[in-house]
């Protein structure tokens, strides 16, 4: 769980990103982000997660693959306090 903790941190930071860049505008950073975010979400041991939290990740990809900027960015937002909840107080 040692190491999902640092990956699940890091897929929370990346999502923040997403929704920043999106905020501001900035599509080439919404990309990259958003491509850093599903490499670290394939990085994830998803057996040893709470099965709420394998379906939170479940959802994440249909989440940044959608086409509304506003929708993206409160999802975005959403999923990353949430992982960030989870790593902190799991």
């Amino acid at each position: 769980m040692n190491n999902n903790k640092i990956i699940l941190a890091s897929l929370a930071s990346d999502l923040k990103r997403v929704t920043l860049g999106l905020q501001r505008k900035s599509y080439v950073m919404v990309d990259k982000f958003t491509a850093e975010a599903l490499k670290r979400k394939s990085e994830i041991n998803s057996r040893e997660l709470e099965s709420y939290m394998q379906n939170l990740l479940a959802k994440l990809e249909e989440k940044l693959s959608t086409a509304d900027y506003e929708k993206k960015a409160e999802d975005t937002l959403l999923y990353s306090t949430l992982i960030q909840n989870y790593v902190l107080y799991k």
